[in-house]
């Protein structure tokens, strides 16, 4: 089933980078009209690496890495190396890359081709889910367009993979292209060490290759326009839940989260919290949230921005029921191949689901922030993490309600965020 469709939010006011050209025209571009709009695609080889670095660009898939050390990393390596574009987009709200390859195809397609030269690349995989299936048709005529044409100099394969929250996970992506299941593998080696077929192998967000592209034709100075010292440039959000206007911003970082919220409308009801980071993030009241800039330093050390996903949580909806259903989710789609999420995910959701359900033990709550604290840095990959940061900053945001229900049972009061169903992702080739 394909995910809810995403809207590109543009105000006048906003910096706009990556959705530019959708700005401009509404619609997304061909290839002659993408390169009209932005200019010819430049060569700058190996040396876009020092441009990148100079511009301070870091991924925007979540960890937030510098991208010149990686490309560099990568370009060190013995054998020809290999990029894996990611456009997966596991984050179950999240519509931020969904959005860029439908509106902007070109411009990843473009950072992509530029990455594999600097890195000395013969081969470049978009990775996307097979689940999108209205989606599929058109990249494949924007890669098939550019092929035509001899665009590139590097070979463009589109691959659809499997959909579940840890496949889009870097590891993963490269043992599914090895023919294996796509599900996180331990590290060491790294990918950029060792990835597809044993070669140093590039995986980087398809909006962190769409800066690339932006980069190598207005340069680093261009780029530190906008956003702070730390975290330069633009990067794009996808504010979900009891706003009037839900999609994806362009923003700034550094921006309020009060100013992202204004952007999209403002809140569509009163709200009591809002969840900074996505699924695997953390929850924080709503005054505590709204004047912090919502950049990595500036959310530090309350929250991080993970990919990018603002979601507010209206005042009638009960806080540890949304978690619950959150958890129960996380528990389901791990990759089940060490104790972690095998077993410790399991049963912290299992504890939440019966805390918000008003089946507490006396013993239940020592017991959650017991195994809540057994969960992280024990994984193959960082999915037990993120379930245990979000869990653990729920009962520290709603606590009155943690102890509302300790002592009276379900409150009652309804659901509201669109999580998916808690059920097992079976296929993983």
């Amino acid at each position: 089933m394909n995910p809810a469709p995403a809207r590109a939010l543009t105000e006048p006011s906003t910096t706009l980078q990556l959705l530019d050209s959708w700005s401009a025209t509404g619609r997304p571009l061909g290839l002659t009209e993408h390169l009209r709009h932005h200019g010819p695609v430049p060569r700058p080889g190996r040396a876009l690496i020092e441009v990148v670095e100079e511009a301070g660009l870091t991924g925007r898939g979540g960890a937030g890495f510098p991208t010149g050390r990686k490309l560099r990393a990568v370009a060190e390596g013995r054998r020809r190396a290999v990029v894996v574009a990611n456009g997966m987009e596991s984050e179950p709200l999240s519509r931020k890359d969904q959005t860029l390859l439908a509106v902007a195809p070109h411009l990843v397609l473009d950072g992509a081709v530029l990455a594999a030269e600097a890195v000395g690349a013969d081969r470049i995989h978009l990775c996307v889910p097979r689940s999108r299936t209205a989606q599929l048709p058109a990249l494949t005529a924007a890669v098939d367009e550019r092929r035509d044409v001899g665009v590139d100099p590097v070979v463009v394969r589109l691959e659809a993979l499997p959909h579940g929250y840890v496949t889009s996970e870097s590891t993963a992506l490269v043992h599914w292209l090895n023919g294996g299941p796509a599900r996180p593998t331990t590290t060491p080696p790294r990918t950029y060490e060792k990835g597809v077929r044993g070669r140093p192998t590039l995986v980087q967000n398809v909006e962190t290759l769409a800066h690339l592209a932006l980069i190598a034709r207005h340069g680093a100075d261009w780029f530190r326009q906008a956003g702070t010292t730390a975290s330069p440039g633009t990067t794009l959000v996808t504010v979900a839940g009891a706003v009037h206007r839900p999609g994806v911003l362009e923003i700034e970082p550094g921006t309020p989260v009060g100013a992202i919220l204004q952007q999209a409308g403002g809140p569509a009801q009163p709200l009591q919290a809002i969840l900074l980071g996505g699924f695997a993030g953390t929850w924080l009241s709503v005054p505590r949230a709204l004047g912090l800039p919502f950049s990595r330093e500036g959310l530090a050390p309350h929250a991080a921005p993970g990919a990018g996903v603002v979601i507010t949580l209206p005042q009638d909806a009960c806080p540890l029921a949304e978690t619950a259903r959150i958890l129960a989710y996380l528990a389901a789609n791990g990759a089940r191949q060490c104790g972690p999420c095998l077993f410790g995910l399991p049963a912290v959701a299992d504890d939440f689901t019966a805390l918000a359900d008003g089946h507490a033990t006396p013993d239940l709550l020592d017991r959650l922030h017991h195994r809540i604290g057994l969960l992280p840095g024990r994984g193959a990959c960082r999915h037990p993490d993120g379930a245990a940061r979000l869990a653990a900053s729920a009962l520290t945001a709603f606590e009155a309600d943690v102890d509302h229900h300790l002592r009276h049972g379900h409150c009652r009061r309804p659901t509201t965020l669109p999580v998916p169903p808690a059920t097992r992702t079976e296929h993983w080739t």
